[in-house]
């Protein structure tokens, strides 16, 4: 599964191969041992994921029960009559799909599924960038998209990327691609990164969008074990972004209490759903070696 699509999440593996997410998460670990992937907070990619770059077929069928609950979130944050700009990826085409119900709305975008997906969309006006395509993403980039950016002034920016940390904000794998985003984000009065749990933690080679640039984070709710995710989320919110989490059915959870920028916060985040308070969340892997034939599976996947 790793080599066909790139990348894959947790979730996914363990769906597959019809076993827990913890049994996973172990058998992972020996396959990573063995140089044949490297592990990313809540998935897996191919060895050199630093800057490998998955083309968007791959991309497609990766966290999409995730990127639809974002999308759902992020839509209930555009009002009525906003200009926006929405950059490429398929977080972001899952949010253009929604935007098309609201009225009034000017979307300016360098991606061809963003506009496509608002292209019947009568009450929506879309304002493409200008650039030479980038055929792996279906995006539009270069000097003739970032000078078509020039001047422009929006309320929101809704950005995603490869990988998202608090030290070094998004990032992502294409220098092009990342330079359009940062002009984006310069047109833009406010910056809400869509970034489902896998790309939390991960640093890839491009920044887009320092941490303290970014106004809202809009994430789904990692995985019950995956305290490195959590960990990160809590030094974001201690730098002063907006964290809203998105349920299971696409609602938002409660936000974390976040702190003024440049003071950091000491309250770490409430138990997750069906963890006890204070249990710890390290310990509960086990120390079993990992079963050498469903990892022999995993590896012919």
């Amino acid at each position: 599964m790793v080599r066909a699509n790139g990348a894959v999440s947790l979730r996914e593996l363990a769906r597959v191969v019809q076993t827990s997410e913890v049994t996973v998460r172990r058998d992972v670990r020996a396959l990573e041992a063995e140089g044949l992937l490297d592990r990313r907070h809540g998935g897996a990619v191919l060895p050199g994921g630093f800057t490998r770059e998955s083309g968007f077929p791959q991309k497609s069928h990766l966290a999409t029960a995730e990127k639809t609950a974002i999308a759902d979130v992020a839509a209930g944050l555009v009002e009525e009559g906003e200009a926006i700009v929405v950059g490429a990826g398929t977080t972001t085409q899952e949010l253009a799909r929604r935007l098309a119900r609201v009225p009034g709305l000017t979307v300016v975008t360098n991606s061809l599924l963003v506009a496509q997906a608002l292209a019947h969309a009568n009450r929506v006006e879309v304002v493409m960038t200008g650039g030479t395509l980038r055929g792996s993403n279906y995006a539009l980039v270069g000097s003739g998209a970032e000078q078509s950016l020039q001047g422009l002034r929006v309320s929101k920016a809704f950005l995603s990327g490869s990988g998202l940390t608090a030290e070094r904000g998004l990032s992502t794998s294409n220098m092009l691609s990342a330079s359009v985003d940062r002009a984006l984000v310069q047109a833009a009065s406010e910056v809400v990164v869509l970034a489902d749990h896998t790309k939390l933690g991960t640093d890839t080679m491009f920044r887009t969008v320092p941490t303290e640039a970014i106004t809202r984070l809009v994430t789904d709710e990692p995985p019950a074990h995956d305290d490195r995710a959590a960990t990160e989320l809590q030094a974001l919110a201690d730098q002063g972004v907006q964290i809203t989490v998105a349920g299971a059915a696409g609602a938002p959870a409660p936000e974390q209490p976040q702190a003024p920028r440049g003071q950091r916060s000491s309250q770490l985040p409430g138990p997750r759903r069906g963890q006890v308070p204070g249990a710890p969340l390290r310990g509960v892997l086990g120390d079993q070696p990992p079963d050498r034939a469903r990892v022999a599976d995993l590896r012919r996947r």
